[in-house]
């Protein structure tokens, strides 16, 4: 343990804007870890008596971390591939999904991204990534770096070919653009430095920290579920809330015949779920939320 990690916040690389920054700062929140005081400008925050957060661009984070700057941060997988930064990554954090795909004109007539002819020029924000890609399918391509609206590329002759993120695809179809191949599927991750995590104290704080948002990712997908059942119906009513080990069942006061049965349920069968137990006679039936989750 050096003196520094020990008297030293640890730093957070968090997005400065944008629906990554808006689901981080969230998700941290949810874990205990609210900014003290943030300004909209805000370059730096409190994140508790451990932590700090640093507010930069996403696209600069695993740079940030690589180097040192931050032990920590949050940034997208195509971002940390696109870097070439040795970052570790701890977590799928969920959010932020989308994929980078290969598209071109509709009129094309090309479906498939190995049918390009060799030369084909190419218009992306990840030219790594996309050098990478085409030179593990035998591709030869001239690459057109650009750093914002890549779907006009093909439009205005500058390529033939863009390779650019994707979420629902409208945008490509408002621009004449058809998607002909998924280049790598990205989302949020929690990356770290290995420098940090070299430290013990520092790997210490970044293990609680890292349970501590797992936790919260886990509970989002679950609900508690509390139900009023019959007990002579209590073998049925296992198999539909099987629970994380099993439901717990407690006897009800002053009742023979009942008992009520407490377990976690996914949180996408609800409905489904307290459909199938009124069916099986449950009675007072309750779904809360829950804050965090460590199977």
């Amino acid at each position: 343990m050096t003196k520094d990690s020990a008297t030293r916040p640890i730093r957070i690389a968090l997005p400065n804007k944008g629906r990554l920054s808006e689901r981080a700062l969230r998700l941290f929140e949810q874990a205990g870890l609210k900014p003290a005081s943030l300004a909209s400008r805000a370059l730096m925050a409190d994140l508790g008596d451990n932590f700090q957060a640093i507010f930069v661009r996403a696209a600069d984070i695993p740079e940030y971390v690589a180097d040192g700057a931050a032990a920590l941060g949050v940034t997208g997988s195509d971002l940390v591939l696109e870097s070439g930064r040795d970052v570790t990554e701890l977590l799928d954090l969920g959010f932020g999904r989308c994929r980078l795909a290969v598209a071109t004109k509709e009129e094309s007539g090309v479906t498939r991204a190995s049918d390009l002819p060799s030369g084909t020029r190419v218009a992306t924000s990840f030219p790594r990534i996309a050098r990478n890609y085409f030179e593990s399918i035998g591709v030869e391509i001239k690459i057109a770096p650009m750093s914002g609206a890549v779907e006009i590329a093909p439009h205005l002759g500058i390529a033939d070919v863009i390779v650019d993120l994707v979420s629902t695809g409208s945008t490509l179809r408002m621009n004449g653009l058809c998607e002909i191949e998924t280049v790598l599927e990205s989302s949020a991750r929690l990356v770290a430095s290995p420098s940090a995590l070299a430290d013990s104290t520092v790997r210490t704080a970044i293990d609680e920290l890292s349970t501590a948002l797992d936790s919260v990712l886990q509970a989002e997908e679950k609900r508690y579920l509390m139900a009023n059942v019959p007990k002579a119906r209590l073998d049925e009513v296992r198999a539909v809330i099987p629970g994380l080990s099993g439901p717990t069942i407690v006897e009800v006061l002053d009742s023979g015949e009942w008992v009520a049965a407490h377990a976690v349920v996914d949180a996408d069968r609800v409905y489904q779920t307290i459909g199938t137990l009124k069916a099986l006679g449950a009675e007072g039936i309750l779904v809360t939320r829950i804050e965090r989750l460590m199977p």
